[in-house]
């Protein structure tokens, strides 16, 4: 027979390696030639039994102690073999995070108070009604406690019993003789159903189950200035808890509806508005639509199309900021007069003519540009 290896070196640890990093390395060495991930490769399986035989003897004191001072020769003959009862390992620990329960056990199960499942409502809003807040009922359907047990799952309203096969552990143990050795596995009670609790003459009404499907209307306050995606948190909304545990939440989520004319940016609002030439070119005091209403503003002679004028303190209330709005902004869009007459037409020609380069900035800086660059 090959000579057996150095256990510290089998899992590449020192020898002052602390219990926690003996283990460590070994989860690592075992999620990475468990048999179940390399299926008819018998080096990997012969490495996962090197490394089990490794960590059965290093997190036992006693043969670890032995172990230290005699090395294998300590051991009586070696490790015998990797066993898994023997040295009080729950295999359920070791394997469950990373195969699902491979072992049979699936993680250990809680039995004590589990807080319930938190719920998730989308809430339709307008563009205003989400601008300035308001209150509005939703219904949902969700499960809830059984009216006639009180979510006891009993007839007569008692508590359920313990289970007597798991002594209310809700799992049982088990010894396997595998190719590794005896291992010690805990499954789900078959009598409890892994509850722990036992219900003998169950409630009419929800079957033992203690819970049945409810409808429930609840008015939620939406905040000024929610934002489409945001949610807010009603607590104690969501379903009950198993076991005497708590309720869950209820996520409102908001969906906010495009506005024909508002958009917004944060706590920003902005809209276009559309003006005359003879507006823009004069200047003109004109109606601004904002989230509150019509409010009047002077836009200055020779206002261009495109410019953006800032109304301080009309935007998005902000609901967690006591009297804070942000603010609005709108752009002036220079609409050019259709479907002109033949007097109109004279008219305009007759004013062209007195222009000059001085009543067009714009177009005499583009084509000085254009000089120089072609010179």
């Amino acid at each position: 027979m090959p000579e057996k290896r150095d256990y510290y070196e089998v899992l590449g640890v020192g020898r002052n390696a602390t219990d926690e990093e003996i283990k460590k390395a070994y989860r690592r060495l075992a999620k990475q030639h468990h048999p179940d991930l390399n299926q008819g490769d018998k080096a990997a399986e012969a490495k996962f039994k090197e490394a089990s035989e490794a960590y059965s003897v290093l997190s036992d004191p006693d043969r670890k102690a032995r172990y230290d001072q005699f090395g294998h020769a300590g051991l009586e003959g070696g490790a015998g073999g990797f066993d898994g009862a023997g040295m009080g390992i729950d295999l359920d620990d070791i394997f469950g995070s990373f195969f699902g329960g491979a072992f049979g056990g699936g993680g250990r199960r809680r039995t004590g108070p589990a807080r319930g499942a938190n719920l998730k409502y989308r809430m339709g809003l307008d563009f205003l009604e989400a601008a300035f807040g308001l209150e509005k009922d939703i219904s949902i359907t969700k499960e809830d406690l059984c009216d006639a047990c009180h979510g006891t799952g009993s007839r007569d309203g008692s508590a359920p019993k313990k289970c007597t096969t798991c002594n209310g552990a809700g799992q049982v143990s088990q010894r396997q003789q595998t190719m590794f050795g005896t291992v010690m596995t805990n499954r789900p009670c078959t009598a409890c159903g892994g509850q722990g609790t036992v219900v003998t003459d169950p409630c009419p009404s929800c079957s033992g189950r203690g819970r049945l499907p409810k409808k429930k209307t609840i008015r939620v306050r939406v905040p000024a200035g929610v934002d489409d995606g945001q949610h807010i948190v009603l607590q104690n909304e969501g379903e009950p808890g198993v076991r005497g545990g708590g309720y869950g939440d209820l996520y409102v989520e908001f969906h906010v509806r495009p506005h024909p004319v508002f958009k917004r940016e944060g706590f920003t609002s902005y809209c276009e508005v559309p003006v005359t030439f003879v507006q823009a070119a004069l200047g003109a005091e004109i109606d601004v639509p904002t989230i509150d209403g019509p409010s009047k503003y002077r836009i200055k002679e020779g206002t261009q199309t495109g410019e953006s004028f800032t109304l301080r303190g009309k935007g998005i209330p902000r609901g967690d900021r006591n009297g804070y709005r942000g603010d609005h902004v709108f752009t002036v869009a220079v609409e050019v007069p259709k479907h002109l007459d033949a007097k109109q037409k004279e008219l305009l020609r007759s004013f062209e003519a007195l222009c000059g380069d001085k009543n067009y900035e714009r177009r005499k800086s583009f084509f000085d540009k254009l000089k120089d660059a072609f010179r």
